[in-house]
């Protein structure tokens, strides 16, 4: 079947080649020391894992941990794992500044401000280093940008004074496209490897991954996920959307395994999200996980995950590296989590399945044009870290007031199990959301005893879709505003606040020069819209203030252009989350869940909830789990770090044999982001990133917050 094209199916040779490689969060978690002097080093761990080997931190006095230093970097949202490396922390802001602190005092050695900058996530940074030459590697606007790690200062060898565009190489013009690098690159030998975010519809850059020289920024090789034509792959694409087709891209990171000098790329979906009637097939190899030699970019092996994606299950996080144990023999494999809450496992030179995958049927399309693919693959093991199938009896008795609306609301929704693709005219069930099972933030894993720690999200969401003719449109500003923003925010501007703001009454809470700014550079997970002639925005803007009655002086009159990219002819009607009237998930708990799960046998070791909302403990109902962003860290000295946790505000430390919670600390913001754990000054640190922009109701700002043991278990003082 050509969904399962393996090794011996696809040529040796490199497809066109187009690597972009974001080697998310969970490349640089747990690092806390590199290798000798003369190593080529990321202060990563390559492969992902978020295993530290530091062990002055135990199960047995981690109680007695304590905050050691804050540093506050402004307003916005962070969710940028630390690196460090020979004493200093470097971090990131939510304006994209880089910044090196001493990091066991938490004071500022130098800062880097960028000329160019957005407000889009920067998850972790990435440094090279060869005897004594080092490079840290960042990335802003639209910018990857190579420093140097002792003052901060661009070296200006790198790209066009220290700084590459990366909209450049992707086959389309720059100014077309819009791509952003949300998380770091990984490093294999000499060459930096990055992927990019992109948008969510057409245009959309088309997905890819690049190789560059770390010092001078020439690019090395690329690999394509939309294949040309002819090339393998494109079999399972119609011919003309070869040309056109935009997104499988990777925004999520990636992992490297050194020792076999391969790299494991996931990719997301194809735009648009969840409308396919123009790219009929498979959609290889967007939704996949892919095998590349990473010295040259040729290609090794694959995976699809989702077949002809109509839901947006992106692969959402970077896979991790690990051995399992079978038949007594240790085999090196891969994990790939997935946002439906499945785990697949591969062996990692071949791509082989170690547990059986089975094709399963899943329901058509009756959406005019559709053709949704008839099956869908699932691992037979491990069960799923999330609930599958929503039915009457999951939804929520918290209040009989919450049971009854709740009740009520499921009657007119369609709730059919997985891959139920969305309808015209009513909201479809998707579940888990579409933020979850498993995020950005990753996994971690004890490399050797093969058990995965993953924390997952446990909600609900509605999507559907509804009939759009271009004709029918008020005006050509309404055409700009369905094609780019209706898919988040909305037909009728209404969003899904928090996640997705609305955009009624915009101009009564922002500013003329902020909403520009939002739609030109993007805003923590809105993308920018870079494509977009200043007279198109003008249109836009002025199409957002004459629906609010808003007073605002017209722009230039411009004519509409006469080729444009149109809106597809059926639009998703916008992201919705299926809560009570409270605003709390519409199911029973759990909401959000941590769990260790044996990958030698495909069993759970142990559930737990993850997080809480404090107005429901003030009530009586604790341990619900919450919506939870970041990822675990695993430590030698036998204890499970995460914060992640959006409400109570929590950084944990659990057990990782029993899930018993050790200790936890109040964060001044939520903790959305992987933790790292670092030795300075002879002392074992725990630091995380922490903001309020997930909680508009919480307090607001970001910091970098690290923690310290007050005595070793011995009882010595510390330094």
């Amino acid at each position: 079947m050509a969904l399962y094209l393996r090794k011996q199916q696809l040529p040796s040779a490199p497809l066109s080649c187009c690597f972009i490689l974001l080697a998310a969060t969970a490349t640089c978690a747990a690092a806390g020391e590199v290798g000798g002097p003369n190593a080529h080093a990321t202060v990563a761990i390559p492969a992902a894992n978020h295993y530290s080997p530091l062990s002055q931190i135990t199960a047995e006095n981690v109680s007695t941990l304590r905050a050691a230093w804050q540093f506050e970097t402004g307003p916005g949202g962070l969710q940028t794992t630390p690196l460090f490396m020979d004493g200093v922390l470097y971090v990131a802001t939510p304006d994209q500044r880089v910044i090196a602190l001493d990091a066991a005092a938490g004071t500022r050695k130098w800062e880097y401000v960028p000329l160019e900058v957005n407000l889009q996530p920067v998850r972790g940074l990435t440094i090279w280093q060869t005897g004594d030459e080092r490079v840290l590697f960042t990335s802003h606007g639209t910018k990857l940008t190579a420093l140097d790690p002792a003052n901060g200062q661009p070296i200006n060898r790198f790209g066009n004074g220290g700084s590459i565009d990366i909209r450049e190489n992707l086959g389309a013009s720059p100014e077309s496209i819009g791509a952003w690098l949300t998380s770091p690159g990984v490093i294999y030998r000499d060459v930096i490897i990055i992927g990019f975010r992109t948008g969510e519809s057409r245009p959309a850059a088309p997905g890819a991954v690049r190789a560059y020289d770390v010092r001078t920024g020439e690019l090395r090789w690329r690999f394509d996920f939309i294949p040309a034509a002819g090339a393998p792959g494109s079999e399972t694409w119609p011919t003309p959307a070869l040309a056109t087709a935009g997104g499988a891209n990777n925004w999520a990171g990636m992992t490297l395994d050194a020792a076999r000098g391969i790299v494991f790329v996931p990719t997301g979906s194809a735009v648009d999200d969840f409308y396919g009637g123009d790219r009929t097939g498979a959609n290889l190899f967007a939704n996949s996980l892919v095998a590349l030699d990473a010295a040259s970019g040729r290609y090794l092996w694959h995976f699809q995950t989702v077949h002809h994606d109509i839901w947006d299950r992106d692969l959402p996080t970077a896979p991790v590296l690990l051995s399992v144990l079978r038949d007594g023999e240790r085999i090196d494999a891969v994990a790939q989590g997935t946002k439906q809450g499945l785990v697949f496992l591969f062996e990692r030179a071949t791509g082989a399945p170690l547990f059986p995958i089975e094709e399963r049927a899943v329901p058509p399309s009756d959406v005019p044009g559709e053709m949704a693919w008839p099956t869908q693959p699932f691992p037979t093991a491990p069960a799923p870290a999330a609930r599958q199938w929503l039915t009457a009896d999951d939804l929520t008795v918290r209040t009989p007031a919450a049971a009854a609306a709740v009740r009520a609301q499921f009657e007119s929704l369609i709730s059919a199990g997985p891959y139920t693709p969305l309808s015209i005219g009513k909201q479809t069930i998707v579940f888990p959301g579409f933020d979850g099972g498993m995020e950005w933030g990753g996994a971690a894993a004890d490399p050797d005893q093969g058990v995965l720690y993953v924390n997952t999200n446990d909600v609900p969401w509605t999507g559907g879709l509804q009939a759009y003719d271009p004709a029918t449109a008020s005006s050509f500003a309404e055409q700009i505003y369905m094609t780019n923003c209706a898919s988040c925010h909305g037909p009728d501007r209404a969003g899904s606040p928090p996640a997705f703001p609305s955009l009624v009454g915009i101009f009564n809470r922002r500013s003329e020069h902020d909403v520009i700014n939002s739609i030109a550079r993007g805003q923590g997970r809105m993308p920018g819209f870079p494509q977009l002639p200043a007279p198109l925005v003008d249109m836009l803007v002025n199409y957002l203030a004459s629906a609010d009655s808003a007073q605002r002086e017209p722009g230039t009159v411009v004519a509409a252009p006469t080729a444009s990219v149109q809106p597809p002819q059926y639009q998703f009607t916008g992201y919705r989350k299926f809560v009570d009237p409270d605003g709390y998930p519409a199911v029973t708990p759990p909401w959000g869940t941590l769990n260790a799960i044996d990958m030698n046998t495909g069993d759970y070791l142990w559930k737990i909830p993850l997080g809480e909302y404090p107005a429901l403990v003030a009530q009586g109902q604790p341990d619900t789990g919450s919506e939870n962003y970041g990822g675990p860290i695993l430590t030698a000295g036998g204890v499970l770090f995460i914060g992640a946790t959006v409400y109570d505000r929590q950084l944990r430390a659990f057990d990782p044999n029993t899930g018993a919670l050790l200790w936890q600390a109040d964060l001044p913001y939520a903790g959305t982001a992987t933790p790292l754990t670092y030795m300075a000054q002879g002392r074992q640190y725990v630091v995380i990133a922490t903001s309020g922009q997930r909680d508009p109701a919480g307090p607001q700002g970001s910091a970098y917050v690290a923690f310290a043991l007050t005595k070793q278990s011995a009882g010595r003082t510390l330094p």
